[in-house]
């Protein structure tokens, strides 16, 4: 056991390092910034404290209640009947001290091939003091806002399943105070996940049996969201993501799992204007949720320079750099110790002009029967990052296990 926690130190340490001479490399003036804002941000944020301990991955890790946010096909490999699991997260709390994340999720079998539940989640952005243009008072209020999810998934094969979400969601920034003499509204969306696990059970590393699994997500496709009646509409936070997990099962009672995670927001990149309103390099972010989904694939502005003369150009090769720019990624492990205690740390990565984004996880979770308990703690290798020093609590309950030859593929992924 010691030598395994050695080896996963010695990893994250070296990523961290990495990064921080990346972004050290890079002189700001280099990177044009050109960031993705979509509305209701809140729903992509990572719920529970395994994921979160785990650099953000989760699409092909072995599937829990709160699956539904990573990939609700895997639920349809779990070991057990039904599950319930609540998290709470104190959020930007380097900023500010009543911004907090809940989120409960539940599941439950129906047959050997189904399985149905649901999440919600809840953001409240604390309390908001409007003032008119004079400092008087208008009102006080507490923004907030929720996504009610109710999730299906159903076994392919004996190794992949499909599943899918339905999801209603809801943001409420302004309590309908009027905004610059313009009437606001909350935000109205409804969206679907569609998501599909793979994994071979019978792989072999040497000595040592293995586990190893893949997956792919597709979250958030719905409607554009509006907060007043004149404004234009925003994206939802449609995001891609594709997975693999490699579980080693050293003995009876000691196994590691490590776990990569690929994400890319399927929005428009916003172009770069010139002086007069026109589009000098990208595409017009104006488009349907569909066209948008597919142009975000190849629509990056690039680095534009221009020249003392007032000319623009777009530097070689920039529109492919900043594509892949937008791709960030997690990485994770996790040491479990006879299904009692399991230690977890990663890292995620987001370039510097898409958000700057990169921070080292830790965290800790001990079980006792239908019972366990979670913890996770964010450390940012980037500094003034609003993020570091996150904290995530879950709490999980086990109903009933798997009846033995039910499911034979239950401890799959």
């Amino acid at each position: 056991m010691k030598k395994i926690l050695v080896i996963i130190s010695c990893v994250f340490v070296s990523l961290s390092g990495w990064s921080q001479t990346l972004t050290q490399g890079e002189k700001a003036s280099q990177i044009q910034l050109n960031t993705i804002t979509t509305a209701v941000p809140f729903v992509i944020i990572t719920p529970d404290s395994r994921s979160g301990a785990m650099g953000d991955v989760g699409a092909a890790l072995s599937p829990d209640a709160n699956s539904f946010h990573w990939n609700t096909s895997k639920l349809v490999f779990s070991k057990e009947k039904a599950e319930f699991s609540a998290s709470y997260s104190p959020w930007l709390r380097q900023l500010v001290d009543d911004i907090h994340l809940s989120y409960i999720s539940g599941y439950s079998k129906i047959g050997k091939k189904h399985v149905i539940g649901g999440s919600l989640r809840y953001f409240s952005l604390g309390n908001i003091t409007f003032t008119d243009n004079l400092g008087n008072l208008i009102r006080e209020f507490n923004p907030n806002e929720f996504e009610l999810l109710g999730g299906y998934a159903f076994k392919l094969t004996d190794r992949s399943a499909i599943g899918m979400n339905g999801k209603f969601i809801y943001s409420n920034l302004t309590g309908g105070t009027n905004v610059g003499n313009v009437g606001s509204k909350a935000g109205l969306a409804g969206a679907v996940d569609l998501s599909y696990s793979w994994f071979n059970d019978e792989v072999s590393l040497g000595k040592t049996d293995a586990t190893w699994s893949m997956a792919a997500t597709l979250s958030n496709i719905g409607n554009k969201v509006a907060y007043t009646v004149d404004s234009e509409r925003d994206f939802l936070p449609t995001n891609l993501r594709l997975g693999t997990a490699l579980k080693m099962d050293f003995d009876k009672y000691n196994s590691l799992t490590g776990s990569v995670d690929i994400n890319k927001l399927l929005v428009p990149t916003t172009p770069v204007y010139n002086g007069s309103g026109a589009i000098i390099s990208g595409k017009d972010p104006n488009v349907g949720v569909v066209s948008g989904m597919l142009q975000s694939f190849y629509d990056a502005p690039g680095q534009v320079s221009t020249d003392p003369s007032g000319v623009s150009t777009v530097d070689k090769n920039s529109r492919f750099v900043e594509e892949m720019r937008e791709i960030n990624f997690g990485l994770g492990m996790e040491y479990w110790y006879s299904d009692i205690l399991a230690v977890r740390t990663g890292f995620f990565h987001e370039h510097a002009s898409k958000g700057n984004r990169k921070y080292l996880t830790f965290g800790a979770g001990i079980y006792f029967g239908v019972f366990g308990l979670d913890v996770s703690y964010l450390a940012s290798v980037t500094q003034n990052n609003p993020l570091a020093n996150t904290v995530r609590f879950s709490l999980k309950f086990k109903f009933s296990k798997e009846k033995t030859g039910e499911a034979s593929t239950s401890d799959g992924i």
